[in-house]
């Protein structure tokens, strides 16, 4: 069940270094939200803060709060391996177990998540074929992954992702190492995925943030050394078309950046 996200004050730090700070949002569940703006002003750090994995960078720390569906993922009492399980990520470069076989590369969270083994074969089918991936390796599954072409990888991933029935999935520039046929079939896919899950989608990409998101967040920075900030957030048809802010209008226009 896709769950809403909300971002209350939320500050992202390394270190002595403050990444991002005073971010406050609401994503709203089954929609596709796009984050974009110059490097360095914080877009990867604030995905990575909605599933936890911001943490796991030494001397990294994370204030404000995070909800899903009202719940506080930074509560103590809050397991993280479930958080992580709720909210599934994608990365930029594709990352599948380039070793292990289609099959097992999907089935590998399923099998963490302790599913039946009579019902790994379907649920398996199940994730590639809402990845738009099956008819292409139905015939191959106990191949390496790695044997795959990038665009296919990508797809495997968000097999993977899906697999395990996430609520919420985040994608942090899941485009930006393919080439363009695969990026359009990502894209497509993005737009489908919109019907069962929570998505929030870093991109350079502004062209792309249009075609696939019903939201859009500008984040930019002011200057070296200055953590990264919310400039923007609105629905992506407005954004583009009539900002609120000059910032965000000289960024889309490329007067900046």
């Amino acid at each position: 069940m896709a769950k809403r996200i909300e971002l209350i004050d939320l500050s992202c730090s390394y270190r002595d270094r403050v990444a991002v700070t005073d971010v406050t949002m609401t994503i709203e569940p089954k929609s596709v939200t796009a984050i974009i703006g110059p490097s360095g002003c914080g877009k990867s750090t604030v995905l990575r803060a909605i599933n936890r994995l911001h943490e796991t960078i030494p001397g990294a720390k994370v204030h404000g709060r995070v909800l899903l569906d009202g719940e506080d993922i930074y509560d103590p009492r809050i397991d993280v391996v479930t958080v992580r399980r709720t909210v599934g990520m994608v990365f930029q470069r594709p990352n599948p177990f380039p070793t292990m076989s289609i099959y097992d590369n999907v089935a590998a969270g399923l099998r963490l998540a302790g599913v039946r083994r009579a019902d790994m074969d379907d649920l398996v089918e199940e994730a590639l074929t809402a990845a738009h991936l099956w008819s292409e390796v139905k015939d191959r599954l106990r191949r390496p992954a790695g044997a795959l072409s990038g665009g296919q990888q990508q797809r495997l991933c968000i097999a993977r992702a899906i697999a395990v029935r996430p609520d919420v999935l985040l994608m942090d520039e899941p485009c930006s190492a393919l080439d363009p046929i695969s990026t359009l079939a990502i894209e497509d896919l993005i737009r489908e995925l919109r019907n069962d899950y929570t998505v929030v989608i870093v991109t350079h990409n502004m062209q792309q943030a249009s075609r696939v998101s019903d939201m859009t967040a500008f984040f930019t920075v002011e200057g070296p050394g200055q953590p990264g900030r919310l400039v923007e957030y609105a629905d992506t048809s407005k954004l583009f078309s009539v900002p609120a802010d000059r910032r965000t209008e000289d960024y889309i226009t490329g007067r900046v950046g």
